[in-house]
Parts: structure tokens; C-alpha cells; sequence
């Protein structure tokens, strides 16, 4: 059972005890309670934690102060006694801020503890022929905007979380190499740091947007999924890995590169440097090409009024043109498919996950690319159907990494609430 401070401390034998660390500890347990099976009231809370009542009461005190909690309406909870005020997640004093970098445009999602929208805002920005420092200067005016918005609506960023399409070292921010964005050692955290003028207490994290994808997919798409791959849909192509409902990383930080193993040896040379990878066959541009070629060089605002360069334009003129049953779409999406199916097949021979979720366009117009995405899956599985698992299109579409972003600010705040201003 847990202790508090003073109960350890007056424990024979006990060694010395960091009052502050037992009542943080309290904190997020009070706080994780409340969050997973909230609305409850005091009594349950002491019940589930074993905590005591008095300190409960004090610890949602301090709660309710940060904002992080509050009190709804008495409610009888099915205990012998006088109703009691039911506690839930309140959040709304603090943002989380989310960032994401596309070859082809920036996003931002803001929101509060409890997961409430605060405001989103997506811009076209083609990020491949700028250099770094202006696509993040332009990022960092995005995001001035919305912390902004959260000021006026009485909310406090506490921190910025940005995905970004490559390797990147967690640790220190920088993005190791993005192909697409044709960035290496970009020291991103650092740089939005100074453009926003952030105190430190304000974090910024820097992640791969397939693993932010994943963390968002597990978290709001597919919860209570243990084994998860999330495969991007969009220039580039990659893969955030979710095994035992834990984000898999590898030992540098930098696995899930899907998109740059090679399938096709006498294929074209991707922009890794690298000849014949899969995401040159089934990556956005790949499937403009052999489905919409007439589209491939649509650009904003053309006279022709053909569709943009942003890809959830491309996606959803694919899937107009599919739906209305064009043949060259169609056959090129079944052909996408069939390369789709032999990269799958190779996170599911080394993984055997329970589910993959297909994010970008691949869930815009998954409907035309399973059908041949499955038999090429099942003719590669080696143990046979019994390995196949389910394939799906993502709910959260292209704002999959942006909301991930948002995700891990979120949860750095539950896992330290004293991070949160007491308000009086």
C-alpha cells in the first residue's frame, strides 16, 4: 500500500524520505486515477490508491488549485454515507501545442489536458525547396499564433511537441536526416526555442512523425491495442512501431524506416540516394504518377484549377476520381496496392503485429488499395494466414502527427504535474 510522507517516515527503519518526490509520486497516481476512471469522488480515490483520505483530500487540493482537477455535482457513488462531489480531469488553464513538418506543408493542433480541441491550423508550404531555418521560421510563426489563442482563452502552453518525416535524435532535437526535406543535423528544438522565445520550463520535443502517428493511433484509434504498426501515406513513407503498448524506438532512436528498404533493385533512385526503395513505388508522388499523371504537376492556385501540391487535396481527388470508377485510377491504385502489400509484409514477418493502420492517402482511398494489398501480404506471410493481421485505414487521417505531437506533451504533464502553475 502506499505511503505518505509522514507514514514512511515514521516507518521503523525507514530510510531518509524526499517528502517533495512521495508527494509528487501522490500527485500523478491521484491525477492517473481520476484520468482512467474518473468521475470519482474522494472516497473512491482513496480506496483505489490506498491513500488515505486525509492525504487524498489534501493532494486534490493542489490538484484542483493547478486546475488539473475539479469538482462536479454531489453524487451518491454506491457507498454507505452522505453523497460526495465527483472529481474529473478539468486541464483547461493548460495547452499542449502540436507541430508537424510535411515536404509539402505545416500543421499545428493545440489542446488542453482533457483532450479538448483547442485550435488547428494547416498551411501549404513547400518545404523542399526551402532551406531548414525558413521552413522552422515559418513553423514558428504558425505556432506563435496558437499559443497565442491559448493565452487569450486563459490557457498556458506548457510545452511544443514537432513531427518531423526522418530520423531524429530525442535527446538533443536534432533531426538527423529528413530526405524528403533534404535536412541533416537540423538543430530544430533549438531553433523554434529561440524563435518563440520559450523559457526552459517549457518543453519542445522532436519526434519522427511515424512514431507521433503511432503514439496518437494507439492512444484515440485503436485503444487497448497492444501491437500496432502505423504506416505513413504520404511523399514519404515510414513507420512508427507500437509493441507490448510500448512506442518501439530502437537503440539510436531510429527505427521504422520502411520506406527506405529496398524492393525493387532495378527500380529508380529515391530521394534517400538509394535505388529501388519502397516509398518510390508507393509513396504520394509515386501514386500521382501511375494513377493521376495528368495531376502530377498541379500546383496552388494553377489556372487549369487542378488540385494543389497539398497532399490531402491529392487524396481526395484520387478518391473522387476511384469512386466514380476511372479506369487509369483504378488500375494504378491496384498496382500501388500489390508494392504496398510486399512492404507490409515486412513488418508483419519480423513483427507479427495485431493490427497496421494505414495513415496519409493510404486511408483516403484504402478501399481500392487493400484488395490487392492483402493477396500480395498473404502470398509473402511465412506463417501463413494465421500471421496475417488485419490491415485498416486511419481514423485520424492526416492528423495523425500533429496530434501526436500534442500526445507527448500531454502526457510529459501527467507524469509532473507540479510543472502547472497554482492558480489563486
Amino acid at each position: 500500500m502506499p505511503l505518505s510522507a509522514a507514514e514512511a517516515a515514521r516507518s521503523p527503519g525507514a530510510a531518509p524520505v524526499d517528502q517533495v518526490a512521495v508527494r509528487r509520486a501522490n500527485l500523478v497516481r491521484v491525477l492517473r486515477e481520476v484520468r482512467t476512471a474518473g468521475p470519482l469522488s474522494r472516497a473512491t480515490v482513496a480506496r483505489h490508491t490506498g491513500l488515505t483520505r486525509a492525504t487524498v483530500s489534501s493532494l486534490v487540493t493542489e490538484l484542483i488549485e493547478r486546475r488539473l482537477l475539479r469538482e462536479t455535482d454531489y453524487q451518491q457513488d454506491g457507498t454507505v454515507g452522505r453523497p460526495g462531489r465527483r472529481l474529473e480531469i478539468d486541464g483547461s488553464a493548460v495547452a499542449a501545442l502540436g507541430l508537424e513538418v510535411n515536404s509539402r506543408y505545416l500543421a499545428a493542433w493545440s489542446m488542453d489536458l482533457a483532450g479538448r480541441r483547442l485550435q488547428e491550423r494547416r498551411l501549404v508550404h513547400d518545404a523542399t525547396h526551402q532551406d531548414a531555418e525558413h521552413t522552422i521560421r515559418t513553423l514558428a510563426g504558425l505556432a506563435a499564433e496558437l499559443i497565442d489563442d491559448a493565452r487569450l482563452a486563459g490557457a498556458h502552453t506548457a510545452g511544443v511537441g514537432v513531427a518531423v518525416p526522418g530520423p531524429v535524435d530525442i535527446a538533443t532535437g536534432f533531426v538527423r536526416s529528413a530526405p524528403n526535406l533534404h535536412w541533416r543535423d537540423v538543430p530544430a528544438a533549438a531553433l523554434l526555442r529561440e524563435l518563440l522565445a520559450l523559457p526552459d520550463e517549457v518543453s519542445v520535443v522532436v519526434d519522427n512523425e511515424a512514431n507521433l502517428a503511432a503514439l496518437a493511433e494507439h492512444g484515440h484509434g485503436r485503444p487497448g491495442t497492444a501491437d500496432l504498426v502505423y504506416v505513413t501515406g504520404e511523399a514519404g513513407i515510414g513507420a512508427g512501431i507500437v509493441a507490448g503498448g510500448r512506442l518501439l524506438r530502437g537503440s539510436g532512436g531510429f527505427s521504422g524506416e520502411l520506406g527506405h528498404i529496398q524492393v525493387d533493385p532495378a527500380g529508380e533512385r529515391c530521394a534517400c540516394g538509394r535505388i529501388g526503395c519502397l516509398e518510390t513505388k508507393v509513396g504520394l508522388p509515386a501514386a500521382m504518377r501511375v494513377a493521376a499523371p495528368d495531376l502530377e504537376g498541379a500546383d496552388e492556385g494553377a489556372a487549369t484549377g487542378a488540385v494543389s501540391h497539398d497532399p490531402q487535396e491529392q487524396a481526395g481527388e484520387l478518391l473522387r476520381r476511384a469512386t466514380a470508377g476511372d479506369p487509369r485510377v483504378l488500375t494504378g491504385l491496384d498496382e500501388i496496392g500489390r508494392w504496398l502489400g510486399i512492404g507490409l509484409s515486412i513488418p508483419v514477418n519480423l513483427l507479427n503485429p495485431e493490427v497496421i493502420v494505414l495513415g496519409g492517402y493510404f486511408a483516403a482511398v484504402a478501399p481500392y488499395l487493400l484488395p490487392a494489398a492483402m493477396r500480395e501480404l498473404r502470398e509473402r506471410a511465412v506463417a501463413g494466414d494465421a500471421a496475417v493481421c488485419r490491415v485498416t485505414g486511419s481514423a485520424l487521417g492526416f492528423t495523425a502527427a500533429v496530434r501526436g505531437a500534442a500526445d507527448i506533451i500531454v502526457e510529459e504533464i501527467f507524469a509532473d504535474p507540479g510543472r502547472v502553475a497554482v492558480h489563486v
